[in-house]
């Protein structure tokens, strides 16, 4: 899944003292790696887990800059010594590459829409062959997984469910048996998908739900957790419609 690189690029290109500098001028140099040193004292120590903070915030862009260059400018803002680039030049280096990591997610993003867009469309069209696997007007696909007589709840219901939310790769994203709590939400305040599917179930009833990615969370996705345009996968048991015992009758919905 994609990360969030523009929320560390300030971050990573303070660091940058001269990241627009002449390509020859990084690849012509023949200076040895120092030899790794002993962490000996607690300065040692804690000046290591700096480094290794400042590699996690670099990390998002690290095959986007040139780590010599990262540290060279580490080591001369700490001596104290003139920098390869006065402020205005490093704001506008800054603001480039800022740019450039805008770009460059936008594009990764319209890829990454468009080949999840075409994987649940192909895996829904063969899902929609399978045995027992029913197709709605709207394209969400359901499976009955245990059938039951309870009431059905309507648009303007709040209902109590355990379920468990995946990919189509099947990696959960939510599992409400992992936290041994169930989740109650009202249908009108839930994604189009998710409040059809659960309009579909009795009281008591386990359904397995395919929703595909507009009745999901379409192109927006869910950042770091759903891609954009992705299927998603629901398994529900519907335990309890608010306001209602789960003895009531389905007709007297109707």
């Amino acid at each position: 899944m994609l990360r969030k690189p523009l929320v560390l690029a300030s971050i990573a290109v303070l660091f940058l003292g001269a990241c627009h500098a002449p390509a020859e001028t990084a690849s012509t140099s023949s200076a040895a790696e120092p030899a790794r040193r002993e962490l000996v004292s607690e300065r040692d120590r804690a000046s290591y887990v700096v480094g290794l903070d400042l590699a996690k915030n670099v990390a998002p862009v690290k095959d986007e800059v040139d780590i010599e260059f990262v540290v060279q400018a580490l080591r001369d803002a700490h001596a104290g010594k003139p920098t390869l680039l006065d402020p205005a030049q490093a704001d506008a280096a800054r603001q480039q590459f800022t740019q450039h990591l805008r770009e460059q997610r936008e594009r990764q993003q319209v890829a990454l829409s468009a080949k999840n867009r075409e994987a649940g469309a192909a895996f829904l069209a063969t899902n929609a062959n399978v045995q027992g696997v029913s197709t709605t007007a709207s394209g969400l696909q359901y499976r009955v997984l245990r059938n039951a007589s309870g009431p059905r709840p309507n648009a303007a219901d709040t209902v109590r469910v355990n379920y468990i939310g995946s990919l189509l790769d099947g990696q959960s994203f939510e599992n409400t048996y992992a936290i041994d709590h169930p989740a109650s939400f009202a249908l009108g305040q839930v994604m189009p998908g998710l409040g059809e599917a659960i309009r579909l179930m009795p009281v008591g009833a386990k359904y397995r739900f395919w929703l595909p990615a507009e009745l999901a969370y379409a192109e927006r996705g869910l950042p770091g957790q759903i891609e954009p345009n992705a299927t998603l996968v629901f398994e529900i048991e519907l335990l309890e419609i608010a306001g209602m015992s789960g003895g009531e009758s389905a007709a007297a919905r109707e």
